[in-house]
């Protein structure tokens, strides 16, 4: 439930369509459902703008199920599985199969296309795990990211040939793993919002996106919003609350 579907239930029962019994009945799930497996936060999207998503490690594939039966259920909005398995991906498919699978993230009941133009570009392509997470949480809430690929800061030419999308866009996230540098050179090159995303790629003095993560927390274009490594999930959540969730 969202705050427009709590304004339309209100105005049901103030109009006498909708009995207060039954009001309470569909509220009774708020603020989360208990499954036994996980409790199920149905109050999120009214707190935060962006409804629960579920994280795949540590779940069993019948608890995925379960979770994502719930949230399809007596859910509203976007639902999104993350870091999901072969396993919990069969089985959470199962349940529904009209779920998009974008590499290790399923996303069903995507929201209405969204204007804004963000960009999610990689500094290589072994950061495209992370970049496709981030990018597949974007399209659920509505944002179809434009991608760029593999412009890292060791062939700048291929980053200065990108300047117009990264000059016009309402945000940018960065992913980046060595040393991460590509965040403060796009930070330079564009007034967007940047989200920098460090990612564990890199060689042994990279220390598994440590390196990357120091250098962009000390970048010196100023105002990055740096998430931890491999966030790419929090990354798309930090782009949707900086433009304004579809769901606030």
């Amino acid at each position: 439930m969202d705050v427009a579907d709590l304004q339309q239930l209100l105005a049901e029962v103030a109009s006498g369509a909708i009995a207060p019994d039954e009001a309470v009945t569909r509220l009774r799930a708020l603020p989360f459902a208990d499954i036994g497996v996980a409790r199920i936060d149905h109050h999120r999207s009214l707190r935060q703008g962006l409804p629960e998503a579920v994280f795949g490690p540590g779940k069993t594939p019948e608890d995925t199920a379960a979770v994502i039966t719930e949230l399809l259920t007596n859910g509203h909005g976007p639902v999104v599985l993350t870091r999901a398995d072969k396993a919990q991906r069969t089985a959470a498919l199962a349940v529904d199969n009209t779920g998009t699978v974008i590499n290790q993230t399923v996303v069903w009941r995507p929201a209405a296309s969204r204007p804004e133009k963000v960009v999610v570009a990689t500094a290589g392509t072994a950061d495209l795990l992370v970049a496709d997470e981030c990018a597949a949480v974007l399209w659920a809430h509505g944002v179809d990211a434009l991608r760029l690929t593999d412009i890292g800061v060791a062939g700048l030419h291929r980053l200065l040939g990108e300047l117009e999308p990264l000059q016009t866009a309402d945000a940018v996230v960065v992913v980046a793993g060595m040393e991460g540098a590509l965040a403060s050179v796009v930070g330079g090159l564009t007034s967007a919002p940047v989200v920098a995303v460090p990612t564990s790629v890199g060689y042994g003095a990279s220390l598994e996106g440590v390196t990357a993560l120091l250098g962009m927390l000390a970048s010196c274009a100023s105002g990055i919003t740096v998430t931890g490594i491999d966030n790419g999930f929090g990354a798309g959540c930090a782009v949707m609350r900086q433009l304004g969730s579809a769901t606030s």
